[in-house]
C-alpha cells in the first residue's frame, strides 16, 4: 500500500489549482497558499484544525527554554510571532475561529521579508481584516474506567472595533495523569532469583486554571500589542504498593506539585517607508512552584520539600529591510535576565540530609546580536545566511558559589531549491547551542524509585554542528511526502554522571560528559484517499528514527544519549461523510533509557489508540466523542540497580513495574459565535 502510494506520487501529474488544491506560487515557489476552500472537506472549527491539516506540515509549539529567539514555534500570525512564551501557539490558534482565517501560507526554506525563526518550514496564518466580535464556548466531560470524572470549560472571545483588536479567554479544567494505573510489580536479584512481588494501585490528577487577554491598536505611526496571562495548577499523585511476597506489607508514595505563573508582554512595530520595519518585544515571566514527595515503608520514611521561584525579563529589537523583492536583511539584539531561587529540605527517618545544590540562587544575564539575509537569485533558488553572537554570565550562590562567562558564535546557512511547484530540496548547516536547564542546577528526587538526584550549577551548554537535507514532494492535490536526514556532531553533551557530596557520598547528577553524535531520519506523509475510492478520507503519519552515541562516564563504553527515544511515530485516519467526521488517532509506543552511575531506568510505553466521531449539525456547532486509550496501553518501568558504580560491582536488583491506565470516554460540545 505505502509503496504503491509513493510510486504514484513520484509520477503524479498535477492538475490546475482548484478548491481542493492550493494554487502554486509562480513568483515565489517557496510559498504555497492554502485558502479556506482547501479545508472545506474537514469542516474546521478553529485555525488549529486548519494548521493540523496542512500537507507535509508538523506543528512545532516551541521550546520551553529561556530567551525569546530560541523558544519560537513554527507558526506566525499575520507575519508576526506573539509576544508570549508561557502560552503555546496551539492555544492561540485554538481560540481563533476558522471563519476568521483568510488563508494560510506555508513557507519552505525561507522567503525575503519572512522571519523563519530558525525553522526550515513555517506556516503564516493570515486573518481577515474586519470588525465584529467572535467567540468559542467549549465544554468537555471525561469519564475514566476507574470511576473518576472531570471536565473542561473554556470560554474565549476576540474582536475588532475600528483599528483596535482585542481577545481574551478563561479556561478551567481537570485532568488525569495517564502515566499511572494498576498492575503488577516484581523484584528479582541480580542472578534472577525472586526477591519480592506486589500489586500497584496508583493515580495522578489535578486542576488547571488559565486567564488570558490581549489588545492591539495603532500608536505613534506603528502598532502596539499588549498581552497578559495568569495560570495556576494543582497536582497530586498517589501510589500504593501492596506486597504479598516474601511478606505482607505496603509502601506508599504521595506527591504534590503546585504552581502559579504570570506573564506580561508587549510588541511594538513601526514601518519606515515601504521597505523598512522596526520591531521591539518586551516580556516578563514569574513563576512560584512548590513540590513535595513523601515515601513511607514499614522500615523507612522519607520526605522531600522543594520551593522554587523563577523569573525572566526579555527585551528584543529587530530592524528588517527589504532591499528588493528578491533580497532582504535583518539585524537585531536580544537581552535577557533570568533568576532562580531554590530551597530544599530532605529527611530520611526524621534525620535531615544535605543534598548537593539544595539551596541555590542563580542569576543569568544573556545577550545576543544577530544578522541575517535572505536572497533569491533565481525563482527556484532561495539562500538564507545568518550569524548570531551569544554571550552570557551565570552566577550561583548558596550551596554552590561560582560565576562563569560564556561566548558562542552561531552561523547558519540554509538553501532551498524548488525546480517546480511540487518538488523541493532543502539543505541546512548551522551551529546550534543548547540552553542550560535551570532545573539541572538543583537537586530532585523520585523517592518511590529510590532515586535522589543532585544539582550541578557547573554546567556549560551542549553544542552541535547540524547538517540536514530534506526532500518534499506534493501529489494528488492535498498529498505530500517529506523525507529528512539530519546529522549532529555534539560537544559538551549533557547527560548523567556521579558527583561527590560534602559528606563523601555519591549522587547522580546532570553533567557534561564530552563529545557525541546523533543521526536522525524522518518521514512525514499525507495521503488523500479519493483516488483509492474513499471520498473525503485521508491518512497522515510521522516517523522519526534516532541513532545516537556518547561515552558513558561510568563504564567508559559507547551508549545512546539518556532519555532519548530511538523511534517515535504516529498515524491518523479521518473521513468526512456529510456532517459527520470519524476516524482514529494512533500515538506510537516508545521506549527510553536513563543511565545513572549506579542504575539504569528503562521506560516503555505501548501504543495509544483513540477512535473518534464528530457531528456538525451546522457550521457553528459540533459534538465530539472519543474513546481514549481504547487498548488500555501498558506503561512499563524497569529499574536495574547496582550497589555501587555499574563498572565495579555486579547487578544487585531488577525492579519491574507495569501499570495499565484505564480507558477514558471523552465528550465535547463546542459552540462558536460571530465570524
Amino acid at each position: 500500500m505505502l509503496l504503491f502510494i509513493l510510486a504514484q506520487a513520484a509520477t503524479a501529474v498535477v492538475t490546475p489549482a482548484s478548491t481542493t488544491a492550493p494554487p502554486a506560487a509562480a513568483v515565489q515557489p517557496a510559498i504555497v497558499s492554502y485558502p479556506p476552500d482547501f479545508f472545506t472537506k474537514i469542516s474546521p472549527n478553529t485555525a488549529l484544525d486548519m494548521v493540523n491539516a496542512l500537507p507535509g506540515f508538523a506543528l512545532d509549539t516551541g521550546a520551553g527554554v529561556r530567551g525569546y529567539e530560541g523558544a519560537a514555534g513554527n507558526v506566525l500570525i499575520d507575519g508576526q510571532r506573539p509576544a508570549t512564551k508561557s502560552e503555546g501557539i496551539d492555544s492561540l490558534l485554538q481560540r481563533m475561529l476558522a471563519t476568521h482565517v483568510a488563508r494560510i501560507d506555508v513557507i519552505r526554506g525561507g522567503a525575503p521579508g519572512i522571519d523563519m525563526q530558525g525553522k526550515t518550514v513555517i506556516a503564516n496564518v493570515i486573518t481577515k481584516r474586519e470588525n465584529g466580535a467572535r467567540g468559542i464556548f467549549h465544554y468537555a466531560d471525561q469519564h475514566s474506567s476507574d470511576g473518576r470524572r472531570w471536565g473542561t470549560l473554556r470560554i474565549e472571545g476576540s474582536g475588532k472595533v475600528g483599528e483596535r483588536s482585542w481577545e481574551g479567554g478563561v479556561t478551567v479544567s481537570g485532568f488525569t495523569d495517564d502515566g499511572f494505573g494498576d498492575g503488577p510489580r516484581t523484584e528479582t536479584n541480580g542472578d534472577g532469583a525472586p526477591n519480592a512481588s506486589a500489586h500497584i494501585h496508583s493515580q495522578g490528577w489535578g486542576t488547571q486554571s488559565i486567564v488570558t487577554s490581549a489588545t492591539e491598536a495603532p500608536l505613534a505611526g506603528g502598532s502596539l500589542r499588549l498581552n497578559g496571562r495568569i495560570s495556576g495548577q494543582t497536582y497530586d499523585s498517589a501510589e500504593l504498593d501492596s506486597f504479598h511476597f516474601p511478606d505482607s506489607h505496603t509502601e506508599h508514595d504521595h506527591q504534590d506539585d503546585n504552581y502559579l505563573q504570570g506573564e506580561v508582554g508587549a510588541r511594538y512595530s513601526h514601518g519606515f517607508g515601504a521597505r523598512t520595519n522596526v520591531e521591539i518585544v518586551a516580556l516578563r515571566q514569574d513563576k512560584h512552584e512548590k513540590y513535595a514527595d513523601a515515601f513511607d515503608t514499614p522500615a523507612d520514611g522519607q520526605v522531600f520539600h522543594q520551593d522554587t521561584t523563577t523569573s525572566e525579563t526579555i527585551l528584543r529589537g529587530v530592524v528588517k529591510f527589504q532591499q528588493k523583492p528578491s533580497l532582504s536583511w535583518e539585524a537585531g539584539a536580544e537581552g535577557a535576565y533570568n533568576t532562580l531561587e531554590n530551597h530544599i529540605l530532605f529527611s530520611d527517618n526524621g534525620v535531615f540530609t544535605t543534598l548537593p545544590a539544595a539551596d541555590v540562587t542563580v542569576d543569568e544575564k544573556r545577550g545576543e546580536v544577530f544578522g541575517k539575509a535572505v536572497w533569491r537569485p533565481f525563482a527556484t533558488l532561495t539562500i538564507e545566511g545568518a550569524v548570531r553572537e551569544e554571550g552570557s554570565n551565570i552566577a550561583s550562590s548558596g550551596d554552590v558559589n561560582l560565576s562563569k562567562t560564556l561566548y558562542y558564535t552561531k552561523p547558519r546557512l540554509a538553501v532551498t531549491w524548488a525546480p517546480d511547484a511540487d518538488d523541493q530540496i532543502r539543505f541546512r548547516y548551522e551551529r546550534e547551542v543548547g540552553q542550560l536547564d535551570f532545573s539541572a542546577f538543583v537537586a530532585s528526587t523520585t523517592l518511590s524509585a529510590g532515586v535522589v538526584t543532585a544539582g550541578n550549577p557547573n554546567l556549560v551548554p551542549q553544542q552541535d554542528w547540524a547538517s540536514e537535507i530534506a526532500y518534499e514532494r506534493h501529489f494528488w492535490g492535498g498529498g505530500s511526502v517529506v523525507l529528512t536526514a539530519r546529522n549532529l556532531e555534539i560537544t559538551d553533551a549533557i547527560d548523567r554522571a556521579p558527583i561527590r557530596a560534602p559528606n563523601g557520598s555519591f549522587f547522580d547528577a546532570p553533567a557534561n560528559i564530552g563529545a557525541g553524535s546523533e543521526n536522525d531520519f524522518l518521514v512525514t506523509l499525507t495521503v488523500p484517499l479519493e483516488k483509492l475510492g474513499l471520498k473525503g478520507a485521508q491518512i497522515r503519519g510521522d516517523y522519526t528514527r534516532r541513532i545516537s552515541e556518547v561515552t558513558d562516564p561510568t563504564t567508559h563504553e559507547r551508549r545512546p544519549i539518556s532519555n532519548q527515544h530511538p523511534s517515535d511515530w504516529d498515524a491518523h485516519y479521518s473521513q468526512t461523510v456529510g456532517k459527520m467526521i470519524y476516524g482514529v488517532d494512533v500515538g506510537g509506543g516508545w521506549q527510553q533509557r536513563n543511565y545513572r552511575f549506579n542504575a539504569i531506568q528503562i521506560d516503555k510505553l505501548q501504543t495509544y489508540v483513540t477512535p473518534f466521531a464528530e457531528w456538525k449539525p451546522n457550521p457553528k456547532l459540533s459534538w465530539r466523542i472519543e474513546l481514549d486509550n481504547v487498548t488500555a496501553r501498558g506503561f512499563k518501568h524497569t529499574f536495574e540497580n547496582w550497589d555501587g558504580p555499574r563498572n565495579l560491582v555486579p547487578l544487585a536488583l531488577v525492579d519491574l513495574r507495569s501499570v495499565h491506565p484505564g480507558r477514558i470516554i471523552y465528550i465535547r460540545l463546542r459552540k462558536t459565535f460571530g465570524s
